[in-house]
């Protein structure tokens, strides 16, 4: 859309959508029913007759890897030639990455913004007023569900966008639920324990309708094991019924073979990922898994069209290399946003990257378990620099600084993510990297103004 007046009309669509209550950006004291209304999608989508039931999907819900997980499904579907509706959340530079319709001319396939006003105009406007206190996560899922049936989507991957069992896109009975690596977060929506987590995620499982898991925690998969047995489910678990053993491993990707193990015997799948890190094997893993729940509904969802999606997608901002030349230093740059994927990218950063100094430009929203993050990524870093997104839950480079000094932690600080790289940049060598990570916020901040910040710290090289 490059016509101004379309361009503003996109812009008042997304302010109108803001002016409903947003959980993203407004904490609650409990993820309970008596504050997030699990009937109300329901009577909502009933008025605009229902688009949900015209399409099958894939439900993925969890607290670590659904995004990947989704990602690399509907690149599978993609490659055997579906059309493939794809929503997920937050988005990370674009508000339309949320909601996109893969087809095989087209690997990105954003809503267009004039099919997003036209939606936003046509059914949600005259429908808010019937159903009271509708929230913004509700009208954007209604519009992704009334794209997709306006598309003619063959199938979509649906990832919750909090939670489980209460959010918006629990009104769909999938082909298939998915339930990821589980840890705590969210803990004052979700619950204390594992177990509380795992009976929100949870939520999502139908009745008769399969499961597929990542190997979880004991308490974690004891309750989803519960559940699945409450309602007649067919439970698969990545990590037990499928294995999986690395390969070849560098930061632009690696190799893994995956066992699947069934009364009939063994079967092995020798895949590709452009991915790094080693928590992508399992999320590969459970990919392949739901996948394979799914194959025969779809004829050429064949393993060859599996194993050419999983090679070609696309899920930036996770240990992404975002630079790399030899007179600069190497940005990396990961949406690790809690305790647990903050451990898995310390892991990485010994692991699979080489370096003399590492610069740690860090920033995340204010409801984090920040203690946990700090003491996985700070020792390993020369210098960090302390910073904040402009999301309004982003906590303020002072409070991180305080809590880092605490724990025995030198940090500086910077008004925002440009000042922060910018400063790393000029105190690292060709030798070091920087890496920038905290939340998908942080990192979309900065993707945001690559391209000119790229051309002023090139520049910074040439004068030093």
């Amino acid at each position: 859309m490059n016509n101004p007046a379309e361009r503003d009309e996109f812009g008042k669509a997304i302010e109108y959508l803001y002016s409903f209550i947003d959980l993203e950006q407004k904490r609650l004291d409990r993820y309970q029913a008596s504050k997030l209304d699990p009937t109300r999608i329901g009577r909502f989508l009933a008025l605009l007759n229902k688009p949900y039931e015209k399409f099958p999907a894939i439900h993925i819900a969890g607290t670590k890897g659904k995004g990947s997980v989704a990602a690399l499904c509907a690149a599978s579907l993609r490659a055997a030639g579906l059309r493939v509706g794809l929503y997920t959340s937050p988005h990370m530079q674009d508000f339309r990455e949320r909601v996109r319709v893969l087809t095989s001319q087209d690997a990105d396939g954003r809503i267009p913004e004039s099919d997003f006003v036209r939606l936003m105009d046509e059914s949600i406007r005259p429908t808010v007023t019937a159903v009271p206190d509708v929230t913004w996560f509700e009208i954007l899922t209604s519009i992704a569900f009334l794209y997709f049936a306006e598309q003619g989507v063959d199938v979509a991957v649906v990832e919750v966008g909090l939670g489980g069992r209460l959010d918006a896109t629990n009104v769909i009975t999938p082909l298939v639920s998915v339930i990821t690596s589980l840890s705590l977060d969210h803990t004052y929506f979700l619950g204390d324990t594992l177990a509380e987590i795992a009976y929100e995620k949870g939520g999502i499982i139908k009745p008769g309708v399969p499961v597929v898991t990542a190997v979880q925690p004991p308490e974690a998969l004891h309750r989803l094991q519960e559940i699945t047995a409450e309602r007649g489910c067919a439970m698969t678990v990545a990590g037990v019924d499928y294995t999986y053993r690395s390969g070849d491993y560098s930061p632009a990707g690696q190799d893994l073979l995956i066992t699947r193990h069934g009364v009939a015997g063994e079967r092995q799948y020798a895949l590709h990922i452009p991915l790094a890190g080693a928590h992508q094997q399992l999320n590969t893993t459970v990919a392949l898994a739901t996948l394979h729940v799914v194959q025969p509904h779809f004829p050429n969802l064949t393993d060859a069209a599996i194993a050419e999606g999983f090679a070609a997608v696309e899920w930036h901002g996770r240990l992404e290399i975002l630079h790399r030349a030899p007179d600069t230093p190497t940005l990396l740059v990961d949406c690790a946003h809690n305790e647990d994927s903050a451990e898995k990218l310390a892991l990485a950063l010994r692991q699979v990257y080489s370096y003399e100094r590492l610069f740690l430009v860090f920033g995340v929203s204010a409801d984090k378990f920040v203690t946990g993050m700090i003491e996985h990524l700070f020792p390993l870093a020369e210098r960090v620099i302390a910073t904040m997104s402009t999301h309004p839950r982003a906590a303020l480079p002072g409070d991180l600084a305080a809590t880092a000094v605490s724990l025995g932690f030198t940090v500086d600080e910077a008004v925002d993510v440009e000042t922060a790289v910018t400063q790393a940049w000029l105190s690292a060598t060709p030798a070091d990297l920087i890496c920038v990570t905290g939340s998908i916020f942080i990192v979309g901040d900065l993707l945001n103004q690559w391209d000119s910040l790229k051309s002023r710290l090139t520049q910074y090289e040439t004068e030093r």
